[in-house]
């Protein structure tokens, strides 16, 4: 029986204008240990709806496990064993210039945001970024739905700037060597040419040096990639069609860059792709609500105006509509987490997934209680946990055990007081 060497974590497929890292194989673990099963790295994912979650279709009456479904959990009732939803959690002293300032410091907790001598803290991905970002391709990657806005800050108190286009994550995880190969390369994907067709001939090598579990898990990689690759080609289409013309005179406030649904999927879509790679361990994406109408059925009102619904029926009505596609796509996200198989188990089980908002409600610019929805990571969930509305736990404290769930020494973080724990 032929053996061969242990393959690199940080193996590539090579080929003009393209670098193609590979996903965690059991062929990447020594052999004294692959047989027990490979355990895959930890890895956490931040997204933020910057605009809020409406409270009372979230939310259950019943805490524990046997809680009823909320038009919002209902969304995601296949994943109900998968995640925890919290409530009485919040950061302290978020005040700030104005109603929406809190956003700047979801990842952080600094006190007052955006009040005179202001100074923002590290952010919980950049403290990883700063502790094991060594150990990948890239230290973290910080994504926006519109923009380069993000919640994600140095140790001097530096924003991040986000990515906001997908086909360049895209490109920066994928695509490698002198502008022109790039550029080739970028033609190549618009005339329906995979990636995959570039590297063929040493994906084949390393196929004959895998075991069978790890040719099926490249198969199914390879099929990942080949589908985003679609689905941007896709999107980039649909921008460069006509828009149709109509009599009525457009509302004043609807911009091209609208459609939030469709870029939050698009972004989702490319954090398996890059957490099965390795090629980073976290994540951010702002869920950047805007002043324009997203192109969701049944909606009329832009998105910000929506959020201070006043307990106007109708508008609530229309902001339920925009926040259940939010929820539809973190419900598709999990699904593809736990599709993708790694180490006897599934991607999300070694993933952290937590969703939610800077704004407990929105309607009145409120920064306590913060929806908040931890999905993954090997944590036990299934359950409705509620702190106290009034003394909320500091949300730091959960940083602080996501923290040490990574792997990264931490006794505290931000404004936290020890660490949450549920079971």
């Amino acid at each position: 029986m032929t053996t061969h060497p242990a393959i690199s974590r940080r193996a590539f497929l090579h080929g003009s204008g393209v670098s193609l890292a590979l996903p965690f194989l059991e062929a990447m673990m020594p052999r004294v240990s692959s047989a027990a099963g490979a355990t895959p790295p930890k890895r956490m994912v931040f997204a933020c709806a910057s605009l809020g979650i409406y409270g009372p279709s979230l939310y259950p009456k019943e805490t524990g496990r046997d809680y009823s479904l909320t038009p919002y959990l209902d969304v995601l009732k296949e994943h109900r064993d998968d995640f925890t939803l919290f409530s009485g959690v919040s950061h302290p002293d978020q005040a700030g210039a104005d109603g929406h300032t809190s956003q700047m410091t979801w990842l952080t907790s600094a006190k007052g945001p955006g009040l005179g001598g202001f100074r923002n803290t590290i952010s919980v991905d950049q403290l990883v970024a700063e502790k094991i970002g060594h150990e990948t391709r890239y230290p973290s990657l910080v994504l926006s739905t519109a923009g380069q806005t993000s919640q994600s800050y140095t140790r001097s108190g530096v924003m991040v700037q986000a990515q906001s286009k997908p086909s360049q994550v895209f490109a920066r995880l994928f695509l490698d060597g002198t502008p022109g190969e790039m550029q080739a390369q970028m033609r190549k994907l618009k005339e329906g040419r995979s990636i995959m067709d570039t590297v063929q001939e040493e994906a084949k090598r390393l196929e004959r040096r895998v075991g069978g579990a790890d040719r099926e898990k490249l198969d199914e990689y390879y099929t990942s990639v080949r589908e985003m690759e679609e689905r941007l080609l896709k999107a980039e289409a649909w921008v460069q069609k006509p828009k149709p013309k109509v009599d009525a005179r457009p509302p004043a406030d609807v911009q091209n860059e609208s459609d939030l649904i469709a870029r939050m999927r698009l972004l989702f879509d490319l954090i398996p792709l890059a957490l099965q790679t390795d090629s980073t361990r976290a994540i951010t994406v702002l869920v950047q609500g805007r002043n324009d109408v997203p192109p969701v059925q049944g909606v009329t009102i832009d998105h910000h105006n929506l959020s201070h619904h006043g307990q106007d029926p109708m508008k609530i009505e229309q902001l339920q509509r925009i926040e259940r596609e939010e929820f539809g796509a973190y419900r598709d996200l999990l699904a593809a987490l736990k599709a993708k198989k790694e180490g006897g188990g599934s991607l999300l089980d070694s993933t952290m997934v937590l969703f939610g908002s800077n704004l407990g409600n929105a309607n009145s610019h409120d920064w306590h209680n913060l929806p908040l929805l931890l999905a993954g990571g090997g944590f036990k969930h299934g359950q409705h946990v509620a702190y106290d509305a009034k003394n909320n736990q500091p949300m730091c404290n959960l940083f602080v055990s996501m923290l040490q769930r990574m792997g990264v020494e931490a006794g505290s973080f931000g404004s936290s007081t020890g660490t949450l724990t549920w079971g």
